[in-house]
């Protein structure tokens, strides 16, 4: 999946304190970057992304920021694919698929993300940093 990643053509990051105005600034970034890339506002996947989008920076916001004042949002795109990541420095992987379930802890907000990147036949993965202590959450969606 790494090497489909790196093949998209459009990119972009973001990189913000852990503040709860992160959320509406990593959307607004979005949604410019999705509209410079031509890709419509109205298309199916949009909405639902911006919703995930903002979940997951709201969870970093809330959950990581003692340990990681900032959050890092990666955003990607090609004529297929629309993919994002969110990052902070925080330990803590959460446990993505449980989540979708209903079984795992932390279900709430993450079980929505979920519920919505399989609906729209997405993958969602955690990618641990390499010394352990911060991950990114990438999901990709078809467009």
């Amino acid at each position: 999946m790494s090497t489909q990643l790196e093949a998209l053509p459009y990119r972009h990051v973001l990189t913000l304190p852990a503040e709860p105005s992160a959320v509406r600034m990593a959307r607004e970034t979005a949604e410019q970057a999705l509209t410079e890339w031509g890709i419509s506002s109205r298309h199916p996947a949009v909405g639902p992304a911006l919703l995930i989008l903002s979940e997951l920076v709201t969870n970093s916001v809330r959950h990581a920021a003692v340990l990681s004042p900032q959050v890092t949002v990666i955003y990607a795109a090609g004529d297929s694919c629309l993919a994002f990541a969110v990052h902070d420095r925080h330990p803590h992987q959460p446990l993505l698929y449980a989540s979708a379930t209903g079984r795992g802890p932390g279900t709430g907000g993450l079980g929505t993300v979920m519920e919505l990147t399989l609906g729209l036949g997405g993958a969602a993965v955690v990618r641990k940093d390499a010394d352990g202590k911060g991950k990114s959450i990438w999901i990709t969606l078809p467009l």
